[in-house]
């Protein structure tokens, strides 16, 4: 992603590994205000990340955890039992985040390949940990290709002067790079087309004013940020051509767990005749589950609803209580939005519309290739 600081412009992933198993990752707790990069130094640090939102967004979850089970898989060679040990940190950072299926399906390919490289290949542990090294950096890199080919795919979608409504952050900090559904307006402003993009606040961490305004005000992007519940508004007075979300889990049906506001953006989009879209890679698809029902809903810290974040006037990040002593808050990260109010998904094997779509696209896909 272009990152413009102090008068340079920087390339650079949301997160990376280094040769000695360091991971290292854009802290997304603290922009816009101050960039600054996260060094975990083992697994423990990396769930850390991932728990705290160091890095969020699904497939940078995904990247995450793989990179953690690397992590864990070099501090486990000299156990015992290499595997039994491998698996028990590997469960502890799949446990980090329940909704996201990136992080479950990573680590459970990431599993895979090491109990083949041992059980099956016969190699041994120090050698595994070079082959889950070379995997998980396909994986990042199979994340990224993917962005690109959702980005080619989507911007056909948007037609020159559209004006484009997002939620959340879907960027590339949500994705290593590129990003989903900011992935095809990326394309489309690079193709030079004159579009604009509404910016969802995405209470309560406010990720669109945060961090997807960031990432735009960088690709010089036009934008404007407005409170989750002007949205409808501006569909009503038609101001919005098209909505294109992310994801973090969706259904065999079709059904989408994304950020919480989504199911509400939908509705309003349907009954205004706007076309809704979600942009996913397939690793975000959950094979197992049949319908959205199915899916588990994340509660996070009410601290997140009861205080809020931002920039005083002396230029110090603090953070302010904005409800009364003693009242209590229910904070689901994300809901789901039924198949019936999505035009199609953005995936990188093509536009999906149906379930027999999305059965197809699956059929043959396995993570690492592209």
């Amino acid at each position: 992603m272009k990152i413009l600081l102090n008068g340079r412009e920087l390339e650079l992933r949301a997160i990376w590994i280094e040769e000695n198993y360091k991971v290292k990752m854009i802290d997304q707790r603290l922009i816009p205000w101050k960039f600054q990069i996260y060094e975990s130094r083992n697994y423990r640090e990396t769930a850390y990340a991932i728990r705290e939102m160091v890095i969020r967004g699904a497939p940078s979850i995904g990247v995450a955890g793989a990179f953690g089970v690397v992590q864990a898989a070099n501090e486990s060679v000299n156990e015992k039992d290499f595997l039994k040990s491998l698996n028990e940190k590997a469960k502890e950072i799949e446990r980090t985040r329940p909704t996201a299926v990136n992080l479950k399906n990573v680590i459970s390919h990431l599993l895979e390949t090491a109990n083949k490289s041992i059980l099956e290949d016969g190699y041994n542990p120090r050698e595994t940990v070079e082959i889950l090294f070379e995997e998980a950096n396909k994986i990042a890199d199979r994340e990224v290709e993917a962005n690109k080919r959702i980005g080619e795919i989507g911007k056909k979608l948007i037609k020159d002067g559209y004006r484009i409504l997002t939620h959340c952050n879907t960027g590339a900090l949500a994705a290593v790079d590129i990003g989903t559904a900011l992935a095809p307006i990326r394309f489309a402003h690079k193709e030079g087309k004159n579009i604009f993009v509404f910016v969802d606040e995405t209470r309560p961490r406010l990720q669109g004013a945060y961090l997807t305004a960031w990432e735009l005000k960088n690709e010089g992007i036009p934008h404007t940020i407005i409170v989750d519940n002007a949205a409808g508004f501006f569909m009503w007075k038609g101001e919005i051509d098209m909505v294109i979300v992310g994801a973090d889990r969706i259904a065999l049906n079709g059904d989408v767990a994304n950020k919480i506001g989504t199911y509400k953006l939908a509705l309003a989009a349907h009954d205004n005749g706007i076309p809704f879209y979600v942009a996913a890679p397939l690793t975000t698809f959950d094979n197992h589950l049949k319908t959205g029902k199915e899916i588990p809903i994340e509660e996070r810290s009410e601290e997140e609803v009861l205080y809020v974040k931002g920039l005083n006037e002396e230029g110090e990040v603090v953070k302010v209580k904005i409800s009364p002593e003693g009242s209590r808050a229910r904070n689901p990260a994300f809901d789901v939005t039924p198949s019936k109010y999505i035009t199609g998904i953005i995936t990188e094997v093509g536009l999906l519309t149906n379930s027999s779509d999305i059965l197809n696209a699956l059929k043959n896909f396995k993570i690492g290739n592209i």
